[in-house]
């Protein structure tokens, strides 16, 4: 087993944060880069070391692999944690550590290949007994065969980047008038995007639930799942409201749904922690939808329901350690609920509002978790991700982690810049969130 005594964190902002005091707690030395933009933010300030590796912009930054690679190898560090975002799901970026020795927490990189192409993952999953939803069996090559294949899986569909990820290059369209023109949009924005203008297509489902699966697996063919999420909650595609475990799922699918993500992860050898995203439908059939090979925004409520250390666990997987538990051992305790507290102005179509946090107050108590990288005084940049703050709460049943969130909400203080508390608040309050009848629609119909 080879010990990691130096990491370098290939982020910023709260995950950075959220690495670092677990390799603190692992008794391993940590190595923060950051941007000139980032040069007073937390994640600096709490690492053993840091370096700048170039100015704001993230093309310069966070997603120059040369500069982080080279200051890596030149801090002699043994690994690197990606975090979410930015180079976690890079294949590239993973084959330069493993060709430099450097330890990459997280899959290997030809893992983040297979899954990270969703008509191949799409195939890979089709070949291992996984259902996924009905649609092109690989990428489409023509308008002809686009139109062939919406005629036989009936209208609406929804066309996909290959490469996607955060709802670009993703159009819904709903008769074949339309087909020509969705399709060149969304090639369009996915070779701008991803720089690969390959895109699949599958029936859209239009009223269903977004559940997630957690999976941990290590170098000796262990796999285990702690259970789901549901992330119905969503923006253009990105989760606002995530909880777990789901509230619309039983305990005989819930075993359904883990078994199948847990064959999910074996088809392409995973290796590491790991999320399988199902769509489920009014009927309860759920449909594989893609892997996220990488540390999820939303692992804190697993971590509360189940009490593993997500992030300790990727250290200890990547040191060649076998997973310490079994799958008889992950058992979900209480309900988690986490709201992201973003920089935006809801009223003003989300826009990010960058500026300086002239006062703040975050809450506490028995069951209530922050996990941010915010602090008074502190200058919000315009060039990143407008998530400041992740707030979670833990009760004993779903009703109790609702009631903490909306007092910890109400606690809440961020004065200088707006946010989306008021959004959250209206969320947490609305009788069919309350309901558990929510879908991916929810947040759509709220915001008419």
């Amino acid at each position: 087993m080879a010990k990691i005594r130096r990491v370098l964190i290939a982020n910023r902002g709260e995950i950075a944060v959220r690495v670092i005091r677990a390799c603190k707690e692992l008794g391993i030395e940590t190595i923060s880069i950051y941007s000139t933009a980032d040069k007073e933010s937390l994640h600096v300030a709490l690492a053993d070391y840091s370096i700048c590796v170039g100015p704001g912009p993230v093309q310069e930054s966070y997603l120059n692999m040369e500069r982080i690679m080279s200051a890596a190898v030149a801090l002699a560090v043994d690994a690197i944690h990606p975090g979410y975002g930015f180079l976690s799901e890079n294949s590239k970026f993973a084959k330069m550590c493993e060709e430099c020795s450097i330890q990459f927490i997280g899959p290997s990189s030809e893992a983040i290949r297979m899954a990270g192409n969703k008509s191949t993952a799409r195939e890979i999953m089709q070949s291992n007994e996984v259902p996924v939803i009905p649609g092109s069996n690989g990428v489409i090559h023509s308008l002809e065969e686009a139109n062939d294949i919406a005629a036989s899986i009936g209208f609406p569909v929804i066309v996909k980047a290959s490469l996607g990820g955060g709802g670009k290059g993703m159009r819904i369209i709903e008769n074949q008038r339309d087909m020509e023109k969705f399709l060149l949009q969304a090639k369009a924005e996915a070779e701008n995007a991803f720089g690969d203008a390959s895109i699949y297509i599958e029936k859209y489902i239009k009223t269903s639930r977004h559940i997630e699966f957690q999976i941990l697996a290590d170098s000796y063919g262990n796999v285990i799942h702690l259970n789901d999420r549901e992330c119905s909650i969503q923006r253009n595609n990105q989760k606002v409201v995530e909880e777990a475990p789901a509230s619309c799922i039983d305990n005989e699918l819930r075993l359904q749904m883990g078994e199948t993500a847990i064959r999910a992860a074996k088809a392409i050898n995973y290796v590491n922690a790991g999320t399988i995203e199902f769509l489920l439908d009014e009927d309860s059939n759920f449909y594989f939808m893609e892997m996220n090979t990488r540390i999820q925004v939303e692992h804190p409520i697993t971590e509360m329901v189940t009490g593993v250390d997500l992030i300790k666990q990727q250290i200890k997987i990547a040191e060649g350690a076998p997973l310490p538990f079994d799958q008889e051992d992950i058992v979900i305790k209480g309900h988690a609920i986490e709201c992201r507290i973003n920089a935006e102005d809801p009223d003003f179509n989300f826009t990010p509002s960058a500026g300086l946090i002239k006062e703040l107050h975050l809450p506490g108590g028995k069951g209530v978790r922050v996990d941010s990288h915010i602090y008074q005084n502190y200058f919000i940049p315009l060039y990143y991700d407008s998530m400041i703050c992740k707030l979670i709460t833990w009760g004993d049943d779903r009703q109790e982690a609702i009631d903490k969130m909306k007092v910890a909400l109400d606690e809440v203080i961020v004065a200088g810049v707006k946010t989306n508390i008021p959004l959250l608040k209206k969320i947490i309050e609305h009788k069919d969130f309350i309901d558990g009848n929510i879908t991916t629609k929810f947040l759509d119909k709220l915001l008419r």
